[in-house]
């Protein structure tokens, strides 16, 4: 130990991932629903700024959720028309 620091090096992986591992995605779905979930709770107007600001981060946030799974988020239903 020199100092407060310890003489060990921490490993330093070259070849990462191309892709999430299954846990990871896992946590990714779990974290894109909460996100979703606070995003989508305020009841507030939609003429306001806020409401486009918080529009445009869902749209984003659903995309990537589509580009990492290849699948439209699970935590959306659709009601309605269309209807799944």
């Amino acid at each position: 130990m020199v100092g407060r620091f310890s003489l060990e090096v921490a490993v330093v992986r070259r070849n990462k991932a191309k892709q999430l591992s299954e846990s990871e995605l896992d946590r990714f779905l779990m974290a894109a629903g909460e996100l979703h979930r606070s995003i989508v709770a305020p009841l507030i107007s939609t003429q306001c700024d806020h409401y486009r600001s918080m529009q445009t981060l869902h749209e984003a946030l659903l995309k990537a959720v589509k580009d990492i799974t290849g699948k439209d988020a699970a935590f959306i239903r659709w009601f309605g028309a269309g209807s799944q």
